[in-house]
């Protein structure tokens, strides 16, 4: 039975069984559920579906076809008629609230400027595709037939491992590590396993907006700290909540800022989780995919293991649509880790996760993000040329260029404005979530601004710019 075909009979009811059935599927179909086109059960299938006789549902059918609602096909089967009041029946269909409305703006796309995907070209989906084909091959009837393991494949927790301790100077243990559906999905097991609800949580200000919602949901209280040139300001964490049982900051690059946390900032970070015994989550979101020199090592590998829990993802490296993604655990909470993925959180597909560790056991990820990062880098430079050419105020912040505008400069309306002709940067105001501390500026992703798109972007989006100064 079509998934959107529910129909529940009450046999002690009046009206006859076939008025209930066609009542039934006339909602349906007047609700948008059932579109014009979609094909319905036989009326002896449905007969016996519902465990009627089948002349109540020919009658049912009857009646549908009658008021134009069904129309049948001999061989093609019976179909939902087409209808003209398709747009008006949906009034009641379940909205988006603000904050989803928001979300899918900011994943809508792919389009210039924008933040959080890799580059339009250069995608390795032959390369890939040949590591999932293989996998899919080596997989025997035995193992097929086993419940995976949930804490992730072992082949792509030891290439993860490998990884890390090489370009993130992080030295951890396959075991530590759990494969995730991305960075949010790790972020909703470590929340999970802390299980701190209601205690107070440090937040960068300005700072990724689903994070702060995940926190949110999370029933944690969400104290803003301020970011600088140096990272989360600690010492204004300390004064304003030293009770916090956990703080969640991005240090290798700030996000949306750019800065990369300094050693002071790092040491005087874990000293204070470390006295009060709070827990840090270090969001890596952009791993060894830093444009100026070496990256800085992980916050995780200058903690011993103790108070740091490390997330990391293939989304910007590879592709957000893996949805892969990985946790570091301390090794005092492997245990509690290992428990809620295998009740709450397991690992992904584990084709996808075999793939990933193929393709990183080739050598084909690490020669992956180099070309990225030369690739980046040109973007940049060529974009930061055309800044120049409109006299305009920018900083490099990681993937993105993070464009000055006056105060009070509604870039929130100049987004919606750059969307409409096939840009997206990112407003900086919606960073923020306190409001009196916001900004405005915008943040142009590198990755999606190829060189030869940008003068005409570029001119297009000052021209959108310029209506709004004063």
């Amino acid at each position: 039975m079509n998934s959107s075909l529910q129909i529940r009979l009450d046999r002690k009811a009046k009206l006859p069984l076939s008025e209930q059935i066609s009542l039934s599927i006339t909602k349906a179909i007047e609700a948008g559920l059932l579109a014009s086109g979609t094909r319905l059960p036989s009326w002896q299938g449905l007969a016996a579906q519902l465990g009627v006789a089948r002349g109540t549902v020919q009658r049912a059918y009857e009646r549908l076809s009658d008021a134009q609602m069904i129309e049948t096909f001999g061989a093609g089967g019976t179909r939902v008629a087409p209808r003209s009041r398709i747009a008006a029946v949906r009034s009641e269909a379940p909205r988006c609230g603000a904050f989803m409305t928001a979300y899918h703006e900011m994943n809508a796309g792919p389009a210039i400027f924008q933040l959080g995907i890799p580059a339009f070209e250069g995608l390795p989906e032959k390369l890939f595709a040949r590591a999932r084909y293989a996998n899919l091959l080596k997989t025997d009837c035995l193992s097929s037939l086993l419940y995976p393991d949930p804490g992730g494949e072992m082949e792509l927790r030891r290439e993860i491992a490998g990884n890390l301790s090489i370009a993130r100077n992080l030295h951890c243990y396959p075991e530590q590590v759990f494969i995730t559906s991305g960075y949010l999905s790790g972020l909703g097991l470590a929340l999970r396993v802390l299980g701190l609800d209601s205690r107070k949580v440090w937040m960068e200000e300005p700072g990724f907006m689903v994070t702060r919602k995940g926190l949110e949901l999370a029933r944690l209280d969400i104290v803003p700290i301020p970011v600088d040139a140096d990272g989360i300001n600690v010492d204004y964490g300390i004064e304003k909540a030293a009770d916090a049982a956990l703080a969640v900051v991005t240090p290798g690059q700030q996000a949306p800022l750019g800065s990369t946390m300094s050693l002071r900032r790092r040491l005087q970070l874990l000293e204070w989780a470390g006295s009060s015994g709070a827990w840090i989550i270090e969001d890596d979101y952009l791993g060894e995919l830093q444009l100026e020199g070496r990256p800085a090592p992980a916050l995780a590998s200058q903690d011993e293991g103790k108070r740091v829990i490390h997330i990391g993802s293939f989304s910007k490296t590879i592709s957000p649509a893996l949805r892969l993604g990985f946790v570091v655990a301390p090794i005092g909470l492997t245990n509690e880790f290992a428990e809620v993925a295998a009740t709450l959180a397991p690992a992904p597909s584990p084709v996808v996760q075999l793939a990933t560790a193929r393709f990183m056991h080739d050598g084909h990820y690490v020669r992956r993000v180099r070309r990225l990062k030369r690739l980046y880098s040109s973007q940049r430079e060529a974009l930061c040329e055309q800044l120049r050419l409109h006299d305009a105020e920018w900083v490099n912040a990681g993937l993105a260029v993070l464009l000055k505008l006056p105060d009070g400069a509604p870039d929130t309306r100049i987004v919606k404005e750059a969307m409409r002709i096939g840009m997206a940067p990112s407003p900086l105001s919606a960073w923020f979530g306190t409001p009196s501390w916001a900004l405005p500026g915008l943040l142009l992703g590198v990755a999606t601004a190829p060189e030869q798109h940008l003068p005409t972007s570029c001119q297009r989006l000052f021209e959108i710019i310029n209506r709004y100064r004063s």
